[in-house]
């Protein structure tokens, strides 16, 4: 009996340690080669830009970013041809431009991130909830506040009605599949769980607070001073004619959705203009200040702190992913944006060194994020928590795989050990 305990802590000592190398290499890619020798700016841009004329079956632009300075721009188009300053409709990535807007007004003391949001709210209330009093700015900015909405916005067909801000927070009529669409809180505030109904929420109050529509505080506080004159989260007629043509993963022209979740799911910028916001994130060659006055730096460093983890890795800040630590211990900061039909986007940063990817289009669900994680693993050389999660039914197989034969290998032996020993 000693003999067969023996054998069990053996193979399981085997099966934790084969587990931890699975681990080990998913996180840190010692089996994975970057797509581009590290260091080689330039080299990086051609094979990023390769990927996107191979894969993407619709618009596309590509932008990349050392040391605060341009690398290259590259363009795809299918039909109406694409540029720089073409405008796209990003997605979730419009959450980090909101994050900015509702810190705009945490500096001027009009928010306290740690006060209940109850507080600013008078045109619609949280569901009764015993955890309403714990629903803070902060935890709605690192997705910890405990919704249960799941939202993902699907977005409304072009000739549909569109819900009031109000209606969409009682019961989103664009809720993405899958998701519940009712902002209440369903679970105790804390961990890590996404909700675009919180930044819904954030749409409101920060029209509560200011007063004015979301898309006109947001334009006047932290857009135009930023010198991105060409995004807005409302189209007009001039703007309108400059967004991408849509298309989806089989490069057939697709609808354009519209939103009223506009702060979680619908702002339209440029490349031209993300470039800008990449660089106001770091100080500038010329000394201008991180925030380049809209946002202080020590308010941006807060933003870039830790709120949550994934997987046991810091994985969010206060409006942002954080996409892992380069050599110095700074983090890599950034969002990305998937919807439909085929939209995927992703503007990633690090600001102590002026580093950044910016990847816009239509015709592909996972390109643009997979490129963001390309770029993460050539500068940090880390995973994403992104990738982690795109590879876990891989990563299952591989630890199933080895443990399997770890445990045929231990009864072989131990079947020989027990006919040798009555032999």
């Amino acid at each position: 009996m000693g003999r067969a305990l023996r054998w069990v802590a053996v193979t399981l000592v085997a099966m934790l340690a084969w587990t931890a190398l699975v681990g080990a290499d998913a996180w840190f890619g010692w089996s994975r080669a970057p797509i581009a020798a590290r260091g080689d700016a330039q080299a990086f841009f051609e094979a990023a830009a390769a990927r996107i004329d191979r894969e993407n079956r619709g618009n596309a632009i590509l932008v990349v970013i050392e040391q605060g300075r341009v690398v290259g721009v590259h363009a795809r188009s299918v039909g109406a041809p694409v540029n720089d300053d073409t405008l796209f409709q990003v997605a979730s990535l419009s959450k980090w431009v909101t994050a900015w807007g509702v810190m705009t007004l945490v500096e001027q003391g009009e928010i306290d991130l740690d006060a209940p949001v109850s507080r600013y709210l008078t045109r619609w209330c949280l569901p009764d909830s015993p955890y309403n009093e714990q629903v803070t700015v902060r935890r709605i900015l690192s997705h910890t506040a405990g919704f249960t909405d799941g939202l993902g916005y699907g977005g409304f067909l072009p000739d549909a009605p569109v819900q009031t801000l109000e209606e969409s927070l009682t019961a989103a009529g664009d809720a993405a599949y899958g998701a519940n669409g009712v902002l209440r809180v369903g679970r105790e505030p804390g961990a890590w769980h996404y909700s675009g109904g919180g930044y819904t929420l954030l749409q409101l109050l920060i029209e509560e607070i200011s007063g004015e529509p979301f898309n006109d505080y947001v334009r006047r506080a932290v857009l135009e001073p930023l010198g991105m004159h060409g995004s807005t989260f409302v189209l007009d007629d001039a703007s309108r004619a400059r967004v991408a043509e849509f298309y989806d993963a089989d490069g057939a022209r697709a609808p354009h959705y519209t939103y009223t979740a506009t702060a979680a799911a619908s702002l339209y910028t440029s490349a031209a203009d993300l470039t800008r916001f990449v660089d106001a994130q770091a100080q500038g060659a010329q000394g201008e200040p991180a925030g380049r006055g809209v946002l202080r730096a020590e308010t941006l460093a807060l933003m870039a702190q830790p709120e949550a983890s994934l997987l046991g890795v810091p994985f969010w800040g206060l409006g942002m992913t954080l996409y892992g630590r380069d050599g110095s211990g700074a983090f890599l900061i950034g969002h990305d944006g998937g919807n439909r039909p085929a939209i995927n986007t992703t503007v990633r940063t690090n600001p102590e060194t002026g580093d950044g990817i910016i990847v816009l289009l239509t015709g592909n669900v996972r390109l643009a994020s997979e490129l963001g994680g390309e770029w993460t693993f050539w500068k940090a050389g880390v995973t994403d928590v992104y990738g982690l999660m795109a590879a876990r039914n891989a990563l299952l197989m591989r630890l199933l795989a080895g443990w399997a034969v770890i445990v045929v290998v231990a009864l072989a032996l131990w079947w020989r050990g027990r006919r040798s020993r009555s032999a």
